[in-house]
């Protein structure tokens, strides 16, 4: 969400989500899955996200790794 002058939009598609953020689709679905879909169901086709959802991806995509922190492996799709 480089450019906070443009209004939010009621919905994003994962593509136009990507764009405002500034990262590519690929880091994005990486998000996703790391803290949103890790339940061990698969990520849906098609994600509509809203603008309170973007707030906590863009959250996300700028924290620095925590070596303090011990991540918790993936659970088995």
């Amino acid at each position: 969400m480089k450019n906070s002058n443009q209004p939010f939009k009621k919905n994003y598609t994962e593509e136009e989500a990507a764009k405002a953020l500034g990262i590519s689709l690929l880091r994005l679905h990486m998000i996703l899955d790391e803290n949103v879909f890790n339940d061990g169901a698969p990520r849906p086709l098609n994600v509509l996200l809203q603008p309170s959802d973007m707030v906590l991806l863009q959250f996300w995509s700028n924290l620095p790794p925590n070596p303090k922190v011990v991540c918790m492996p993936r659970r088995p799709r």
